[in-house]
């Protein structure tokens, strides 16, 4: 009893603080999109599923989630890619890989719209750093209005936000790659295996923990994303770079629209819960095989 009555009081905090920043605002999220609120107005009128219908019939919502997903994949895929391969060349013990893993993380430290603003300037059209350079470097053709142009902006933005981003992804694949024993490296190379059969054999199965780690959260992040946006595009030219957490906000806060946009809010949980259920159940199994 005595054990029972110390573990509730170290747990009882927690679970009041979980309950009433995240159970209770996910659940008013829920009631909110059952009506017609405005957000301001104290009095709400039921109007069950008509949000959902009219969400599943917004071409605007459409729009965001294809763009939604479009940056949330390539975040995903490129993150990885490119932190896996950072952390081959930083899994090092030495002087010079542990100043630059530090050098890599110090754009994940940047708040996220100082990054929007910095490289709102450097794609700048006129007088950015980065048409300057092109310019400088005698490739004039190569110049484009980045943030401008709906082909190129949403790309532009994606380029961004895995910039600031990598780092941190590096770092777990470093903390996975540490965590190989070195007598497994030891048997392969005495069998004969080769640099791409050890990491295709020995590396990358046993940092699958970390692989995991790094495609759910890539994922979610992705989807969630929104700070970066609003302040280099705020979803524009036009909508081509508006996702769900843009158009979110936009009804929620520039059309007094709260009920419906807590609908989109749900969906966009739905999104996160299904991919990182699927992500998990398969990334899981593919660790317990190994």
């Amino acid at each position: 009893m005595k054990r029972f009555g110390t573990d509730i009081t170290f747990i009882l905090p927690a679970f009041a603080v979980f309950t009433l920043f995240l159970v209770v605002p996910v659940l008013s999220g829920f009631y909110y999109s059952l009506t017609d609120w405005n957000g301001l107005n104290p009095e709400t009128r039921f109007i069950g599923l008509d949000n959902y219908i009219r969400l599943f019939n917004d071409s605007d919502v459409g729009n965001a989630i294809r763009n939604t997903l479009l940056i949330a994949v390539c975040l995903t895929i490129v993150k990885n890619a490119l932190g896996l391969t950072l952390a081959l060349g930083m899994q090092g013990t030495g002087k010079i890989q542990r100043i630059m893993r530090v050098w890599y993380l110090v754009p994940v430290m940047l708040s996220a719209l100082a990054i929007g603003y910095i490289w709102a300037y450097v794609y700048s059209p006129s007088d950015g750093v980065l048409n300057t350079l092109l310019e400088a470097f005698g490739l004039d053709g190569l110049a484009r209005d980045w943030l401008g142009d709906s082909r190129l902006s949403i790309y532009s933005v994606i380029f961004v936000s895995v910039w600031h981003f990598v780092g941190f992804t590096m770092i777990i694949y470093v903390a996975g790659l540490q965590s190989v024993p070195s007598d497994v490296y030891e048997a392969a190379y005495l069998d004969g295996a080769g640099k791409w059969s050890m990491f295709k054999n020995v590396t990358f199965p046993l940092i699958a923990p970390s692989f995991t780690v790094n495609i759910v959260v890539n994922m979610i992040v992705g989807i969630k994303v929104f700070d970066t946006i609003f302040v280099m595009t705020n979803g524009g030219p036009g909508t081509s770079t508006e996702n769900l957490s843009i158009l979110l906000y936009r009804q929620a806060f520039a059309f007094d629209r709260m009920g419906y946009a807590s609908s989109i809010a749900v969906i966009m949980f739905m999104i996160i819960l299904v991919f990182s259920m699927i992500q998990i159940f398969a990334l899981r199994k593919r660790e317990v095989e190994h």
